[in-house]
């Protein structure tokens, strides 16, 4: 019998591992979509548990003897090594203690906070936030002298490897500046637009439901392989083979389900396209959350909200929900579903205005990591902090620090994804138009396969072989560029 090398036995290992993880995103869907409100305590130790079982075969002494001295010359395999090695130096830097600590304390905040948000009151959860930025900030400084990273770069660096503060911080206040000039300019000049007519419910939820599977079916989700389902905040997860996708319905508004379900089929999408000969090997994985968001994001906002496929998508509804086509119709759909308009929930914000809430919980993330700002005074310096930028300010907690779930479940250096995401996809559909003929004639038909064909080639079939900046250049000829996002917002909102 032959006996296996120190690579075939790192890619079993993993293997085991990413199952591992497969077990805990099916436990996390489980407990979005059905679990009832009972089993909240058990699941938390549930997570805890595999979080742990993961984390120990990760730092198992045979992974460190055989990672010293696997070796390959084959390019996926070198990929797929050397971020073996960056997942073990991650892994290594934090105790299992703590790792268990923090799966049980994200947990239990996050349970809190549901209520906390619910009854528009922080002061509810501030201790149970307290609990989970001290083990965040104690795993952040471990994980910053293993990796040479400052603390803040190093959480960053779980979501998207390879872009840190220094890289974000000068893209956002160009942004900022940008936006301080051009968000008037918009809102005079849809001021003089006529006003938008809302289509008339009410919108039976069966109806609705058979409509979002039709359409993320038309826009290529394979249902062999994926489940469309309700939850409280809609969100993708699950695994490259059994993608879960969610979203929410609201009797009298047909809105939010339908974008939300477009956004999260974009996730969907990349997840089906990973490359499955390395399907369980962290090569195979996402190349990070800025790229992931990409996807959805290009399917979503530049893609599904194009003039051509709302001309479609118009003509559909219509079909489907009957009553007047006025509503329906293209330039009043476009005023529906891509007005400009400062608000206080990121969810619901426009494409113009939703990176000010990114540049909000950036700033704020990083004081509260680096211990300059505390979870007592982070109300105030949410209220604050949105008035600069947007020039409101929310009237409860519920509207301001309260509304998303990402710090209460221990998500810090995530957000800044969400805005290079936006940004990479203007980028990457400027280059589609530019290489792919007929993209924009195949939307108006509702047919998103030769956007889909390009992004399978240039993104979602790399997996994590390259970063999203080497991704971005050889897909666009450079690295991300701001300008493009710049520009596609000018031309969609001025013009």
């Amino acid at each position: 019998m032959t006996v296996p090398s120190a690579y075939q036995r790192l890619t079993a290992r993993f293997a085991l591992i990413s199952t591992i993880g497969e077990c805990a995103s099916m436990l996390g869907w489980d407990a979005a979509a059905v679990m009832p409100p009972g089993g909240g305590a058990a699941r938390g130790d549930q997570l805890a548990v595999l979080a742990v079982l993961g984390h120990e075969r990760l730092v198992a002494p045979d992974v460190a003897a055989d990672l010293a001295v696997a070796e390959t010359s084959d390019e996926w395999q070198a990929a797929n090594l050397r971020l073996m090695r960056h997942a073990y130096a991650r892994a290594k830097a934090l105790p299992a203690d703590l790792v268990e600590a923090q799966a049980k304390a994200n947990s239990n905040c996050e349970k809190v906070w549901r209520i906390a948000r619910k009854n528009a009151d922080f002061r509810m959860v501030q201790p149970h936030l307290a609990e989970v930025l001290r083990l965040t900030r104690e795993a952040a400084a471990a994980l910053s002298g293993a990796l040479g990273l400052s603390p803040y770069d190093a959480l960053m660096d779980g979501y998207q490897h390879g872009i840190g503060a220094d890289d974000v911080a000068p893209v956002f206040a160009a942004y900022e500046d940008f936006l301080a000039s051009t968000l008037p300019e918009v809102e005079a000049y849809q001021a003089r637009q006529p006003l938008a007519v809302l289509p008339a419910g009410p919108f039976p939820i069966g109806v609705q439901e058979a409509f979002c599977r039709d359409l993320a079916q038309r826009l290529g989700l394979d249902f062999d392989h994926a489940r469309l389902d309700q939850s409280a905040h809609p969100f993708s997860g699950g695994t490259p083979t059994d993608v879960r996708i969610t979203t929410r319905y609201v009797e009298d508004d047909v809105t939010s389900a339908i974008l939300a379900v477009v956004h999260e089929t974009g996730h969907a999408l990349y997840e089906r396209g990973l490359p499955s000969a390395y399907a369980r090997q962290p090569v195979g994985e996402a190349a990070g959350m800025a790229v992931h968001e990409s996807q959805s994001l290009i399917v979503e906002m530049q893609a599904c909200r194009s003039d051509a496929f709302l001309g479609w998508m118009g003509g559909h509804l219509h079909e489907t929900f009957g009553g007047s086509d006025e509503p329906y119709r293209l330039e009043n759909l476009g005023r529906l579903w891509r007005r400009v308009e400062r608000g206080f929930i990121r969810v619901d914000a426009d494409e113009l205005t939703y990176p000010a809430h990114v540049i909000l919980r950036f700033r704020l993330e990083q004081a509260m990591v680096t211990g300059d700002l505390t979870v007592a005074d982070l109300p105030g310096a949410w209220n604050d902090g949105l008035h600069a930028l947007l020039g409101i300010t929310p009237p409860d907690d519920a509207q301001g620090c309260l509304q998303d779930i990402h710090w209460y479940d221990g998500a810090f250096g995530y957000f800044p994804s969400y805005t290079l995401g936006a940004m990479s996809a203007a980028q990457l559909m400027r280059a589609a138009r530019q290489q792919v003929a007929g993209i924009d004639v195949a939307l108006g038909r509702g047919d998103l396969s030769p956007l889909l064909a390009w992004l399978r080639i240039h993104v979602h079939g790399i997996g994590s072989r390259l970063d999203l900046n080497t991704i971005l250049e050889q897909a666009t000829g450079s690295k991300l560029d701001p300008v493009a996002f710049q520009a596609h917002l000018r031309q969609r909102y001025l013009s």
